[in-house]
């Protein structure tokens, strides 16, 4: 069984899908209509901007969400998953490859989703943090004995979890972790304490976009980063969509349950491979691949 992995922000790079828009007409047509959509640009920036550029936010998540859900359309017939997943926003590429979102409706939300989680972090100053080689259950310990908020945001892959918050709260749990023997505990260049409480401002500017967008019922499970469950209920999927600003990602338990629901091989749609990297944590003889047209 095929499950489709959809990633996150962090895979873009320059001169990402330039060689998608040049591929096609339809190709051509949904990115000029992506331009429309945010009201500026953004293939400028996907095609010839340079790293610092795609780093903003506000671009970051709509050109990875771009990507991603161009790439699906344009592998038509090929596009046949038994279920999928996306990682923090690549949930929302998911949703709209699988036919839940509208690509109209799905951009909206992501650009919506990028401007709110922005102004969030200006109103807080917090942070995120890789601590690699420690059992979650003592990373999660060590975030609820630490003054302050801090709390795993993002379980990527068995010995490999993120932590978010209040900034000093993440530097006293990465000195924490590292006495308790984490083979690195390190703050992350990152703008803001995602998928975290701090993100809850963001939450609310976003829910009521959410409880307002039409969402059908997908062509496969989507399993949802707030559960790792595998969903196709419209209303569920609104919920799980609203509670995933300040919820973990759980990374981890979505591939651990669709490799129990019978995957056998991960297609990654997007820029990049590391989803694909983090299903080899799993299991080394697991079949990963990248989308191809």
């Amino acid at each position: 069984m095929k499950a489709y992995i959809f990633p996150g922000q962090g895979s873009q790079f320059p001169g990402m899908a330039k060689e998608l828009y040049e591929q096609s007409n339809k190709a051509q047509e949904l990115f000029e209509h992506a331009n429309e959509i945010l009201g500026f640009k953004i293939t400028d920036i996907m095609f010839e901007g340079s790293i610092d550029d795609l780093k903003e936010t506000r671009v970051t998540q709509p050109a990875i969400f771009i990507h991603s859900v161009v790439l699906a359309r344009l592998m038509g017939d090929k596009f046949s998953p038994s279920m999928a997943a996306g990682h923090s926003l690549g949930e929302f590429s998911a949703l709209t490859a699988a036919g839940a979102l509208s690509f109209e409706s799905g951009l909206k939300l992501v650009a919506q989703r990028a401007n709110a989680m922005q102004k969030a972090t200006e109103r807080t100053k917090g942070t995120m943090a890789a601590i690699l080689g420690l059992n979650d259950e003592v990373v999660e310990n060590h975030c609820e004995n630490i003054d302050g908020v801090v709390v795993p945001a993002n379980y990527n892959c068995p010995g490999q979890l993120v932590i978010s918050g209040e900034y000093k709260a993440v530097e006293k749990a990465c000195k924490a972790l590292s006495e308790a023997g984490a083979r690195r505990a390190m703050i992350l260049p990152v703008g803001g304490a995602f998928h975290s409480p701090l993100m809850e401002p963001a939450r609310t500017d976003l829910a009521s976009a959410i409880e307002a967008t039409a969402v059908s019922t997908p062509l496969c499970p989507i399993y949802q980063n707030v559960t790792a469950q595998p969903v196709t209920d419209s209303a569920t999927i609104k919920l799980n969509l609203i509670a995933q600003l300040t919820a973990p990602v759980r990374w981890t338990q979505t591939m651990n349950n669709m490799i129990s629901k019978g995957a056998d091989q991960a297609i990654e749609i997007g820029p990049g491979k590391v989803l694909q990297g983090l299903f080899k944590k799993v299991d080394r003889r697991f079949e990963t691949s990248s989308g191809e047209l």
